[in-house]
């Protein structure tokens, strides 16, 4: 039995895309974040990250879940579901 003051993981459902962005002075091409969607399956941010990597103007999307626990507000690192076209290398994220 729980005690009323205790909550499970807030579950967050991600579908995140990228764009590929020119930095400096000599034009070299950076990640940047364009779009980010929340979900309430696992399957639904899976599917858009699909749908949104054909797009023209993305380099790549993610979908991912994170933990959220919510009495510290302390998120885990993502657990990948799929990752899609040109993404940024896991430390980056």
């Amino acid at each position: 039995m729980t005690k009323p003051d205790e909550s499970t993981a807030k579950v967050h459902y991600i579908c995140q895309t990228y764009v590929e962005k020119k930095v400096g002075r000599d034009g070299q091409d950076s990640l940047k974040i364009d779009k980010q969607f929340e979900y309430t399956t696992a399957s639904e941010a899976q599917n858009r990250a699909e749908r949104e990597a054909q797009s023209e103007d993305c380099a790549g999307a993610d979908a991912y879940i994170v933990n959220e626990d919510p009495n510290t507000g302390e998120v885990e690192p993502p657990r990948f579901l799929i990752r899609l076209g040109k993404v940024p290398e896991f430390d980056e994220f």
